[in-house]
């Protein structure tokens, strides 16, 4: 019998987060929520996982591992001429039967998460305001940090109208950005000095891993070429200086955190794409967490996905609190709209 649940998933993910941004994933979510077949492998999905994303994932990691099989054609990052998604799914099928042994493996035990890079381009400008005011290093505390490839955000350049450079100008990664506000961003040329920093995820990647690595880069979709490439540079400087990373429960562990970031450095708590997992309650708690952690220190607190999908910078000041809300931020990083926090700091 159809799983009409599952069905409903795999239409919504092609209408909704597929058109126009993956025709391959587009046309084999539509497929799949008509063939109970190969929707069956999505109950082995862990709870709270976004299921297609999952499958596909699971499915692109096994061809970049090099398993063999036509579908790879299909595949933007397999090939420079991919054929027509249009005819993929039996293909895709056909696959799944062969290695279902696999796939049923990677679903029960991988998680889907994000290392978005580019995100850091529209968190550059706060961390220069952030900068500003304080007049010292910033200590970052990363919550949801998977890899920790934002808390490297001062070792990348940045560019965002014009031919100007800003950032670490000498990095061989170059993040672009576009601010759609009459309003431009405060920019340091160079980035601000950086202190401790910090991420903490209930499963951390840790990309000197081969294997955690290829995981990372099959949940980048096909035909987005441009982040695979920003995913790769921005792995290399991982490599060469990794940041310091804590698996556990984030909530629990961020006042002992904070307590261990020296007194000499601006506190910033970040995070992006990562607390709309958070339920009502957890929200509060984090929240609440901040207020306890501002009775001792100035600390600011930088984020999306709380209340809306909006860039929101608050701060606890000398014991009082400010809320400033920055703008949209497209999900990958390519734009975002700029309100600069008026942040009373004295």
């Amino acid at each position: 019998m159809m799983n009409s649940k599952l069905a409903s998933i795999y239409r919504t993910f092609a209408q909704e987060e597929c058109r126009g941004v993956s025709r391959l994933y587009e046309v084999l979510a539509r497929n799949i929520a008509e063939d109970e077949d190969v929707m069956n492998f999505s109950v082995k999905v862990k709870e709270g996982q976004p299921v297609p994303n999952l499958l596909f994932g699971a499915v692109h990691y096994l061809l970049l591992q090099g398993k063999p099989h036509k579908l790879k054609h299909f595949y933007r990052s397999m090939t420079d001429h991919p054929m027509e998604p249009e005819k993929s799914f039996p293909y895709f099928k056909n696959f799944c039967r062969l290695y279902s042994k696999e796939i049923g493996s990677l679903l029960q035990t991988k998680l889907v998460q994000t290392n978005e890079v580019r995100r850091c381009a529209y968190l550059y400008p706060v961390f220069c305001e952030v900068h500003r005011l304080t007049k010292k290093p910033l200590a970052m505390i990363e919550l949801g940090s998977s890899a920790g490839l934002q808390l490297l955000w001062d070792q990348y350049s940045y560019a965002y109208e014009g031919e100007e450079v800003y950032g670490n100008r000498n990095s061989s990664l170059l993040l672009s950005s576009e601010v759609r506000t009459n309003t431009a961003p405060f920019l340091l040329k160079t980035s601000p000095p950086a202190g401790k920093r910090i991420g903490v995820d209930l499963n951390i990647s840790d990309l000197t891993n081969e294997e955690e690595y290829l995981w990372l880069k099959a949940l980048i979709w096909p035909e987005h070429h441009e982040r695979r490439v920003l995913f790769e540079k921005a792995a290399l400087h991982y490599a060469k200086n990794p940041p310091q990373l804590v698996e556990g429960n984030a909530l629990e562990l961020l006042e002992t955190l904070a307590a261990n970031v020296p007194a000499n450095e601006t506190l910033c708590i970040f995070h992006t794409h990562v607390a709309n997992q958070f339920s009502p309650s957890m929200k509060k708690d984090l929240l609440n967490k901040i207020r306890q952690i501002g009775k001792r220190r100035n600390v600011f607190h930088i984020y999306n996905n709380m209340d809306d999908q909006k860039l929101h910078v608050d701060a606890v000041i000398n014991q009082k609190e400010q809320r400033h809300t920055i703008g949209r931020t497209d999900g990958h990083g390519r734009w975002f709209e700029w309100q600069p926090p008026r942040i009373i700091f004295d």
